[in-house]
């Protein structure tokens, strides 16, 4: 499964932007099996906080499904 490493910097119910660190936005749906919620998306989106999210190309949507967001190893405590 892929990854991209980034910071969410938009949400709207299940979906979001996820800005990569040369600044390139990309657009994903939570999966349906997804380990994160909604509800979780905009507190990351609101923190800044450097995430990694593994994926998979979208079939019949414009952008990826997300199925698992993780916090960076380097910010996790």
């Amino acid at each position: 499964m892929a990854t991209m490493d980034g910071r969410i910097t938009l949400v709207q119910e299940s979906r979001f932007q996820l800005t990569d660190e040369a600044g390139v936005g990309h657009l994903f749906t939570l999966g349906p099996w997804c380990a994160a919620e909604p509800a979780q998306l905009g507190p990351l989106a609101e923190s800044q906080a450097p995430v990694r999210v593994a994926y998979k190309p979208g079939k019949d949507v414009i952008g990826h499904v997300a199925q698992r967001i993780d916090l960076r190893p380097e910010v996790a405590r």
